[in-house]
């Protein structure tokens, strides 16, 4: 006989599914997450109601304690209530609906900031661009060596360029060669510049409708480029230029004085003209090239003279510097041998400005024994008289050709400030780079 099969005990106390209070610890085990959603801020009631839902499901199946693997089962399994994603979850819509809430007219004011920015970006890099470019065409139009400048003004730029037509621009222009000098610096502002191309990429040139400008030749670019490195000039008064400097004549150090006047000579012709020039050999004599010039005294030498009896006794002897002087041949016998009437003579209050007046380059001819002994090398007055004044007056004097520039640009004033000569330049209708061609 068989015997019959035996009920084998459940390894765990198996609860008894009844409604009574008592066996609700058994039917339903406890979710982590409600206890989270109670801790929430008051704030986050809505939250709650709306994730009610999946959070029934988390106790498994029915309630039945079943969880699917990987949720951390009932008890949160190998997983861990840790490992959820609900709270992740529940942050990003949190923040979707933070901006769902804020009003409508400020979504529209942070969107056209944002459009804003971008376009002033892109308007920034596109000015920049065509600045690159401007200087470009502007260096080989001119056929410059160093790099100029331009700067585009005006907002925003695209709507000027889509209309071909830009309003101010400014440019600066170093080391535009003029002739004998280089200008150190052109200036100006241009209004009204028509592009001439196809944009953005076949821009030939530009037709500049009006511009303004102002050159700059410096006082200390006169000296190195003229090839009078000892000569600087400096603002006299007025519209005019002092001119200092050294020259070294028979071995002896000349100093040189020379006054220029400064003026404009026609559309682009500056000219420097020098209209009075001394040349002096401290305390010794001074000279003026030219027809009523000619080597001259200086005071402290005729002051030395009329004071030592032999030199003023060495003049008197001759004839035509004694004639110049007002002392007559009996006169210049008796203070040879008379010291009073030397006296007399030189005493004269008259005497000094007399000997400075004369022209001492006759004396080299006829007597120059008596030059060295009043102290005046006669090489020297020889290498005076050899400068002559057309020579003295081309190697300081200079004219500034401005380069020639199609359209009509002139010359409209020219001034002598304090660090050189200034001119003002207007024009109108130029064009430049392949506008020329048109």
């Amino acid at each position: 006989m068989r015997p019959s099969p035996t009920r084998m005990a459940p390894p765990y106390p198996q609860p008894l599914l009844t409604d009574s209070a008592d066996s609700a610890y058994w039917t339903r085990s406890p979710n982590p997450y409600e206890e989270l959603s109670a801790l929430s801020p008051p704030g986050d009631e809505a939250d709650q109601e709306t994730d009610a839902e999946p959070d029934d499901w988390s106790g498994g199946l029915l309630g039945l304690g079943f969880g699917l693997e990987g949720d951390g089962g009932a008890d949160g399994g190998p997983d861990g209530p840790g490992d959820h994603e609900p709270i992740p979850r529940r942050a990003g819509r949190r923040r979707r609906r933070r901006f769902a809430a804020v009003s409508l007219p400020l979504k529209v004011v942070i969107l056209l900031a944002a459009g804003l920015a971008f376009l002033f970006v892109v308007d920034r890099w596109a000015v920049l661009y065509a600045e690159n470019k401007a200087e470009e065409k502007l260096k080989q139009s001119l056929h410059l060596q160093a790099e100029p400048e331009v700067h585009i003004r005006g907002f925003p730029f695209l709507t000027q360029l889509l209309d071909g037509r830009l309003g101010t621009v400014d440019a600066t222009v170093p080391d535009l060669s003029a002739g004998r000098v280089s200008v150190a610096q052109v200036k100006g502002e241009v209004h009204d510049v028509r592009i001439v191309g196809d944009l953005p990429s076949s821009v030939r040139g530009a037709v500049v409708g009006r511009m303004r400008g102002e050159a700059l030749l410096r006082f200390d670019d006169l000296s190195r480029e003229l090839g009078t490195s000892q000569v600087r000039y400096t603002r006299a008064n007025g519209n005019s230029v002092l001119a200092r400097g050294e020259l070294p004549v028979a071995g002896r150090t000349v100093l040189v004085r020379a006054e220029a006047h400064v003026r404009g000579d026609g559309d682009r012709e500056i000219a420097v003209r020098i209209d009075g020039m001394r040349l002096a050999v401290a305390d010794l004599l001074s000279y003026r090239p030219g027809k009523d010039g000619g080597p001259r005294l200086a005071r402290p030498t005729a002051e030395r003279i009329s004071r030592d009896a032999a030199n003023a006794r060495a003049l008197l002897s001759v004839p035509s510097i004694a004639k110049r002087l007002g002392v007559t041949p009996a006169m210049a016998e008796r203070a040879r041998r008379s010291d009073e009437s030397l006296h007399r003579i030189t005493g004269s209050p008259h005497f000094v400005e007399k000997l400075c007046r004369q022209n001492v380059a006759d004396a080299v001819v006829e007597h120059p024994g008596i030059l060295r002994r009043i102290g005046i090398d006669p090489a020297l007055i020889e290498g005076l008289t050899k400068l002559r004044a057309p020579q003295l007056a081309d190697k300081l004097s200079l004219e500034v050709r401005l380069p020639k520039l199609p359209g009509h640009v002139w010359l409209e004033h020219v001034a002598v400030g304090h660090d050189g000569i200034r001119a003002a330049v207007k024009g109108t209708d130029v064009p430049f780079g392949g506008a020329r061609k048109k």
